[in-house]
């Protein structure tokens, strides 16, 4: 029913929200009644995660997931990371990386592309805002979208410099910019090879992580690990291909993993 409910109050607020910024008149009773409704589906929804939460029992993630659609969720949370890895690159920080892993970037092959891009994407911000500035509405919503789109591009490239591939004692963590976390367990990898690629195409039980339109690992698999897609569609592949800034010293740090002796037992505990 709050779902329903949503669907129907939170278009009408963005469609009261363009009218305001197209400067259309709009009743105050109709702009209180708009109100009133937010805040009460609002109230509603919090006392729900509340109930969800203490009543059921559910963790935060499973009781958000009864409130709001799963696609919904998944695309909230990309924009989100996106912003915080802006955060984090501006702080030189890097996301996911514990003592004693070993992280291995990939970004450097897809810098000048992404630079060139958020520049184009800048310099169409400032040609349409010298364009539009006699419509004034018309000038705000495209601003706030061209704006939008340039930190959208630097975010994406801030993500894939501060989510780089780790590897750990115990699994190997493939990432692409803030869509893709794949965590593949060393045990079920049959074999890993240098594979420099620049043409994918797609195929049933593969996994791409191209960057700069090219892969230079690629990863075999005896078991299938799932990497769901970006609105949360199960997605088991056996074969993944990804690229490093380093291809060779991934690939001797993964092979030297994966062969390295398992510890010795220690003496039984006396009784």
């Amino acid at each position: 029913m709050l779902r329903a409910v949503a669907y129907a109050v939170l278009p009408a607020e963005v469609v009261l929200a363009v009218c305001l910024v197209a400067g259309v008149r709009i009743p105050a009773s109709a702009l209180l009644v708009a109100e009133i409704g937010v805040l009460l589906l609002a109230a509603a929804e919090a006392t729900a995660y509340l109930r969800l939460r203490h009543r059921r029992g559910l963790s935060r993630r499973e009781a958000l997931g009864e409130l709001v659609p799963e696609p919904v969720l998944r695309l909230i949370g990309h924009e989100l990371r996106l912003l915080a890895s802006l955060a984090l690159w501006v702080a030189r920080r890097r996301h996911g990386v514990r003592a004693g892993d070993r992280p291995f970037p990939h970004a450097r092959d897809q810098a000048a592309l992404m630079y060139g891009f958020a520049f184009v994407c800048l310099v169409e911000t400032v040609g349409m805002s010298y364009l539009l500035a006699d419509w004034p509405a018309v000038h705000a919503v495209v601003l706030v979208l061209d704006v939008y789109t340039v930190l959208f591009v630097l975010g994406l490239h801030a993500a894939s410099v501060t989510r780089p591939h780790v590897l750990d004692p115990g699994a190997l963590r493939l990432r692409q910019a803030a869509q893709v976390d794949l965590r593949i367990p060393l045990e079920r990898i049959a074999a890993v090879r240098h594979e420099l690629l620049f043409t994918h195409e797609k195929a049933e039980g593969e996994l791409n992580l191209a960057v700069g339109s090219q892969t230079s690992l690629t990863i075999e698999l005896s078991e299938p690990v799932d990497a769901p897609r970006l609105l949360g569609a199960p997605r088991p592949v056996y074969t993944v291909r990804c690229h490093a800034d380093d291809p060779r010293a991934l690939l001797r740090a993964l092979t030297r993993a994966r062969t390295a002796p398992s510890p010795a037992p220690g003496p039984p505990a006396s009784a």
